[in-house]
């Protein structure tokens, strides 16, 4: 007669900015044999290096953090790794939700509510979670409030964009391509969906295919009856549609 199946183990990565509270969490984890830390974190930066690393099934993820937030965290690692929020802060707990955690775990908390976590967790696993990446996005910052910088992952590595510092973005299929100081940055989101994290006085779409920043603009030509181009500082060109003309002219108007 043979025992019941062990289920597999499961993966888990600690990330929170204060030791004692991931000290906490190993002892509570240490109670569960079927699971195993494979990287602790102390910031946003190194969690997303140990989904890339590591490829765990599980983040147990602090919210208030140095650098990246656990919402910039979840942006970045879309749905490739279930998440727990675990923060000191209940007001944090409707916006994680929203983003589609797994569970919210507010400290102080006991080490069966942690069990019931992970049981959750187990359900879920094999279940793809929604990207959400407007949601995570908007998760991190106060409602109605445009975003002060624009994150791009790059396998193991994130860039940083300060949005005064984005001079276009231009659709490339499921991609945004986000140009700023004469350099390119991929990031999977749609135009749209950028679109609506810019500071409308500050950003505009003029064209169904680019967003750009207006105080790089410093001309408009003609190049044929109804067309035209926008020249930015750096000399390039971005092409105006007649809608993305009369915005322009309306933020232009505006200042």
């Amino acid at each position: 007669m043979t025992g019941a199946a062990q289920p597999p183990t499961l993966n888990v990565a600690i990330v929170d900015d204060e030791e004692p509270a991931r000290a906490l969490l190993r002892q509570y984890l240490a109670a569960h044999p079927d699971v195993r830390v494979v990287a602790e974190c102390a910031n946003g930066f190194e969690a997303v290096r140990a989904v890339e690393e590591f490829a765990p099934d599980l983040l147990l993820l602090d919210v208030q953090m140095p650098g990246l937030s656990g919402f910039d965290v979840l942006e970045l690692i879309g749905r490739e790794v279930a998440v727990v929020f675990v923060t000191a802060y209940d007001r944090h707990a409707l916006r994680a939700f929203e983003v589609h955690a797994v569970d919210f775990l507010l400290k102080p908390f006991p080490p069966e509510r942690l069990a019931e976590a992970l049981a959750r967790v187990r359900r879920r696993l094999g279940q793809p979670r929604e990207p959400g990446l407007d949601r995570a996005a908007a998760a991190a910052r106060p409602p109605g409030v445009p975003v002060a910088r624009l994150l791009v992952r790059e396998g193991a590595k994130v860039h940083v964009i300060p949005a005064e510092a984005l001079d276009v973005a231009e659709a490339r299929d499921d991609y945004v391509c986000l140009r700023s100081g004469g350099r390119e940055f991929l990031k999977q989101q749609t135009l749209a969906e950028l679109e609506g994290w810019l500071d409308p006085a500050r950003f505009v779409r003029v064209h169904r295919s680019f967003v750009v920043n207006v105080a790089r603009v410093t001309r408009i030509e003609r190049y044929s009856k109804d067309g035209r181009l926008a020249v930015l500082a750096d000399g390039s060109k971005v092409p105006v549609s007649r809608t993305g003309l009369s915005r322009l002219r309306g933020v232009f108007e505006r200042r």
